[in-house]
């Protein structure tokens, strides 16, 4: 428990608020922000910071998901529901965003002892129960069978999941990454991705293992909470709690050397996913 607080509490926590302005840019925008955090707070010419992101509705695949044999059929079947298809730079499967979906993201320098993968989720996880501490639930980490992109950091609430935690490194920098389903329909979400997995794969044997997913175990904090949640009642939540691990908590956009690393982050992670995409 040490351990994590240490990683939460920082002198300085800059915040980089995208939870409305990102409903405007693509999320491959996101991920390319994201690996300049990395390198700017890895290299200790930036302070640790953490990032909110909302996008319009899109569905990111993970690399493995660009194998299955009939990619394009499901592809076509997300488009024509009105969502945007990318892929991330990143491991893991297919997961649902759209403005009921708010990602958070926390970047922390490695520093000489290094940062062991654990830690980095279980200072999220803590993270997550701090900003619900005034309700009565239990939140866990676990893998959740039947989610989409399932994972040991599964977050729960009574063996429903509402989020997933990933982790990116990038020159002794370390990106703790979150989707949190705000509101919404968590089966709804897990419905579109189940029906996805059975356009793509039509029952075919396949090298990579895909999720069964089962829509009922999937849902959003407003349906676990029984609460009318929006995704800015949960960014005050998370500020207040980072507020709270923080000598000085502060708003702030890219610095214009970020912003140049941006451009040649942005550039890889599309061309990486034209590659992928075949296109």
């Amino acid at each position: 428990m040490k351990d994590t607080m240490d990683l939460l509490v920082q002198e300085r926590w800059r915040v980089i608020d995208q939870s409305v302005s990102g409903l405007y840019i693509s999320a491959l925008q996101s991920f390319g922000i994201d690996d300049t955090l990395c390198a700017s707070v890895g290299s200790g010419e930036a302070p640790a910071t953490a990032r909110a992101w909302v996008h319009k509705p899109t569905i990111v695949l993970g690399i493995q998901d660009t194998k299955l044999p009939f990619l394009k059929d499901g592809i076509t079947y997300l488009e024509e529901n009105g969502y945007e298809v990318i892929v991330r730079n990143s491991g893991g499967l297919a997961v649902v965003l759209d403005e009921g979906v708010l990602n958070l993201t926390l970047v922390f320098p490695e520093k000489t002892k290094g940062i062991d993968i654990n830690r980095g989720y279980d200072a999220m996880w803590q993270l997550v129960k701090d900003m619900f501490a005034d309700y009565d639930k239990v939140i866990e980490a676990r893998e959740i069978v039947g989610s989409y992109c399932p994972g040991s950091y599964d977050l729960s609430i009574n063996d429903q999941k509402f989020a997933g935690i990933s982790q990116r490194r990038i020159r002794k920098g370390v990106a703790v990454q979150i989707y949190l389903c705000v509101n919404g329909s968590g089966s709804e979400r897990a419905s579109l991705i189940k029906q996805f997995y059975e356009l793509s794969k039509k029952g075919e044997e396949t090298r990579q293992e895909y999720p069964e997913v089962v829509p009922e175990v999937m849902a959003s904090l407003s349906e676990l909470l029984q609460a009318d949640l929006t995704v800015q009642d949960v960014m005050l939540r998370f500020l207040q709690a980072l507020q709270s691990k923080s000598g000085e908590l502060f708003a702030a956009s890219l610095s214009p050397e970020e912003v140049s690393l941006f451009e040649g982050y942005h550039e890889r992670v599309v061309d990486r996913n034209r590659k992928v995409m075949g296109e």
